[in-house]
């Protein structure tokens, strides 16, 4: 197999792992293009994600505070509460 059809059988691995976590398949189609296929980053921000929409936080801002903070809990927290 060419290393194209490999990327891509990692990428579908990755996404099939993060899916059986109990994610929603458009948000980690869209975590794992925002962190350039890293499931391992991809997966610290779907539930970080998660976490901080349970809190009640929108989550547009999330998205945002997240990206800025590099996935960072307690500096995307601040940010969230200051908003």
């Amino acid at each position: 197999p060419d290393c194209l059809s490999l990327q891509f059988l990692s990428y579908l691995g990755a996404c099939d792992r993060l899916l059986k976590q109990g994610y929603e398949e458009g948000q980690v189609e869209e975590a794992m293009e925002m962190f350039q296929y890293s499931e391992k980053k991809a997966a610290e921000f779907l539930h970080l994600l998660a976490q901080f929409n349970d809190m009640g936080f929108q989550q547009n801002e999330i998205k945002e505070v997240l990206l800025l903070c590099g996935n960072q809990r307690e500096r995307a927290l601040e940010e969230l509460v200051m908003k």
